[in-house]
């Protein structure tokens, strides 16, 4: 085997509640338009047979606590708080009732976003790519484990920003579970160890600028902050 002409960086570890070891991430996939809100605001309806998503590159994982400049080539970022899901184990053409045995943990996320890239592309009927994967673009907290968590059901979901709270939902207003979004993917990826799933943003998205300050929240998960330089 060949040597490596130069070395690249690796993606952060992301912290585990009461533990001693990161989480390191292989891959992130995230669900479009998983709250029925947020697609109306967007204007879009859901599509209720079938989820769908786009993937972020793992070097776009930035970890809370820190101050990351306002994103290059756009003049419209936003924010939009996610619940994460931490896969742990394999899972490939797994049923809902055991997808959740696949399950690490959960985190507090943020999915940057930036929008008139996204807006364009489509309108053009092309691929997201520019909109929504890019430096420090998948924001996300230390993971607590699932057994301290405990059942995905009613837990409030919200962000405040620059002080204001502009998004509030329950996870239960989720379009598609998490057992039904991990096994619907698991019918065309391979799940893993080392996977993020994000799941959907309720509705309450809206622009950044520099100077501003994130801090999302889920009930029973590390909470999750950021400031745009």
């Amino acid at each position: 085997m060949p040597s490596s002409l130069f070395s690249i960086p690796s993606p952060p570890l992301v912290p585990v509640e009461g533990l001693a070891e990161g989480f390191p991430v292989r891959r992130i996939f995230c669900v479009g338009r998983n709250y029925a809100a947020h697609a109306a605001e967007m204007g879009n309806e859901v599509d209720r047979e079938a989820p769908f998503y786009f993937t972020k590159s793992a070097h776009a994982l930035c970890l809370s606590g820190q101050t990351i400049p306002y994103p290059v080539g756009t003049n419209d970022c936003h924010y939009e708080m996610e619940f994460v899901v931490a896969i742990g184990a394999d899972a490939k053409n797994v049923g809902t009732s055991n997808a959740l045995d696949a399950v690490f943990g959960y985190a507090c996320g943020i999915d940057l976003t930036r929008r008139d890239l996204q807006g364009a592309a489509k309108d053009k009927r092309r691929p997201w790519d520019l909109g929504k994967d890019f430096e420090n673009a998948a924001l996300i907290a230390a993971i607590t484990t699932v057994r301290e968590f405990g059942a995905v059901s009613r837990q409030r979901i919200g962000l405040v920003h620059d002080g204001a709270q502009v998004q509030s939902a329950a996870l239960s207003d989720m379009v598609w579970s998490v057992p039904e979004i991990i096994s619907h993917l698991s019918q065309f990826y391979h799940l893993g160890p080392g996977d993020l799933i994000y799941t959907g943003t309720p509705a309450g998205v809206g622009p950044v600028q520099p100077g501003s300050r994130l801090e999302g929240w889920i009930e029973g998960l590390a909470p999750i902050t950021v400031e745009i330089a």
